[in-house]
């Protein structure tokens, strides 16, 4: 018998293989998100004919991953679902939908959901900022240098000074009224962890000093052979050209590298979404829901 469980860190050396495998640029496919963010979102996992298969608090299952051959492990999901009496909903990338479109074609329909697409960018042009699109991200930055002149400071974060990034944090929440706001809540507790298992996680985080106070810290790692992935960002709204400056600074001294950085989804926050498309992303990875038809109309 299969058991879905939640994911922990013991768990890390048998799942991490399977999302090693994966091409896809989701930032879904990084073991320390998926860890992160299980508890909020109720995420459970189980190795089902050799394939990793997460499921979610709606009854969806992810789409067989890293699969050499997912054809097993989705005729489960077809019976288990059969034998529980819920629709098939899968949560399924573009490449997923092709595959289950191709094999069984006229069965599914697919749904893309916009809050749930990472944006996707040049690393290089959000490093160098340059061109007239990105006019008004350099006077954020000119400004807050103007601001500081030459008291301010980029730092890898350490253990020396990661007390000063939750101190941060909590005062971020409190200005954001998080203790009012559940989603904010979560938000707050997931960015608390990430800063915990930074070294645990293999993670890389940076922090922004103006005046001997830290104003922005930033957490990611690379992703993929050819993308880095920005998995927490935050900063005082009122320190001016504090997020372009974290941004760009992270981005220079750690993923300089790679040619894509993913900054993940907006949630479908109006806010972030308008920040996000300021970066003028390249591409989108997204994430759909594939449902079975017959199913849906009973």
């Amino acid at each position: 018998m299969i058991t879905f469980k939640q994911p922990t860190l013991e768990d890390r050396p048998q799942i991490e293989p399977y999302l090693k495998k994966v091409i896809d640029r989701s930032c879904r496919f990084s073991f320390a998100n998926m860890l992160l963010w299980s508890e909020a979102y109720q995420m459970k996992f189980a190795i089902i004919e050799d394939s990793l298969v997460v499921s979610s608090e709606r009854k969806e299952f992810t789409f067989p991953i890293g699969a050499d051959d997912p054809e097993p492990a989705l005729r489960w999901i077809f019976h288990y679902c059969e034998e529980e009496g819920i629709p098939v909903r899968l949560i399924v990338s573009e490449g997923d939908w092709a595959y289950l479109d191709a094999h069984y074609p006229g069965q599914f329909t697919v749904e893309y959901s916009r809050d749930d697409a990472d944006y996707i960018y040049e690393t290089k042009k959000l490093i160098e900022l340059t061109g007239k699109k990105y006019h008004g991200k350099r006077n954020h930055i000119n400004k807050f240098k103007s601001i500081f002149g030459d008291d301010w400071s980029y730092e890898p974060i350490t253990a020396e000074n990661k007390g000063e990034c939750f101190a941060m944090l909590d005062q971020w929440a409190e200005q954001n009224e998080a203790d009012s706001d559940r989603n904010k809540a979560i938000e707050v507790g997931v960015a608390r962890q990430f800063l915990e298992l930074l070294e645990t996680l293999n993670l890389q985080g940076g922090l922004l000093r103006a005046k001997g106070r830290v104003v922005a810290f930033t957490i990611g790692e690379p992703l993929r052979k050819d993308t880095y992935v920005v998995h927490i960002e935050k900063a005082f709204a009122e320190v001016d050209g504090a997020y372009p400056m974290i941004n760009q600074q992270f981005l220079a001294h750690v993923a300089g590298g790679y040619q894509y950085v993913n900054r993940e989804e907006d949630t479908g926050s109006e806010g972030l979404r308008k920040a996000k498309m300021s970066y003028r992303p390249v591409m989108f990875a997204q994430t759909g829901t594939a449902r079975r038809i017959q199913e849906e109309h009973k």
